[in-house]
């Protein structure tokens, strides 16, 4: 794993100035700046990074790579916080998470969440997972298809193993905030839909939207949760360490 370069006074300020971004678009919305949660997407960041971004007051944790977390919590990074998958999951990699991290955000796919319900009922618990919504109906991107969204969550009843807490998304790139609101009014209005009705095996309370670069806008149309890396620990470097 190549890791970012980073400093702890580094990292705390960004939080800080990050709660403050966070709080005027609260704010600005007519919301509470406590509805909504931070988590800090610490793909590419050791363990000390991750700890400097606890100690510095974020919500959760958040990983991509099954590997990594692995990697940081056998040296205890995690200091007690929630720790969510946000990442691609292979099948082959899903069962080995399922209780062991406190939410899987990324499910996309039928065959996933039955995997997962399968090996949460193996192990005798329930696992929280979100549905991860491909707003933008981009091919490179997995995820339920706003339409199958709402299918997915009525079939619930069918995984008494699992627990949907709510849905995430990733939208496409865009140029203008309003163009980024736009995926955004329509995830809120998938979440409100997905909330009004009754949803067996489901506490929905997640709408996770919103990163380092548009998260203003994700949490003035309803956002309860913000992954947010770059913004936190600086920009990812792939180059192979020499």
């Amino acid at each position: 794993m190549t890791e970012r370069s980073w400093c702890k006074m580094g990292i705390a300020e960004n939080i800080a100035a990050i709660r403050l971004g966070m709080a005027r678009a609260a704010e600005a919305a007519g919301r509470r700046p406590e509805e909504i949660a931070l988590c800090a997407a610490t793909k590419m960041n050791g363990a000390e990074a991750v700890r400097a971004a606890i100690a510095a007051g974020v919500d959760c944790c958040g990983e991509n790579r099954a590997q990594e977390f692995w990697e940081k919590r056998e040296a205890n990074a995690y200091a007690g916080k929630p720790v969510h998958f946000i990442g691609r999951l292979q099948t082959n990699k899903a069962a080995k998470l399922v209780g062991n991290v406190d939410v899987i955000q990324s499910v996309d796919r039928p065959a996933l969440l039955e995997c997962i319900a399968r090996a949460a009922e193996r192990k005798a618990l329930r696992q929280d997972i979100l549905l991860e919504v491909n707003i933008g109906g981009e091919e490179s991107k997995g995820g339920f298809s706003p339409a199958e969204v709402a299918e997915a969550a009525q079939a619930m009843g069918m995984f008494p193993s699992l627990r949907l807490r709510g849905l995430m998304t990733i939208p496409p790139r865009a140029e203008t905030a309003e163009e980024r609101r736009a995926f955004f009014v329509e995830m809120r209005r998938l979440f409100v839909d997905i909330r009004s009705k009754t949803i067996d095996n489901g506490c929905i309370d997640i709408l996770s939207m919103g990163m380092s670069d548009d998260y203003p806008e994700a949490i003035a149309e309803g956002s309860t949760m913000i992954r947010v890396g770059t913004a936190i620990f600086g920009e990812r470097s792939y180059a192979r360490p020499k």
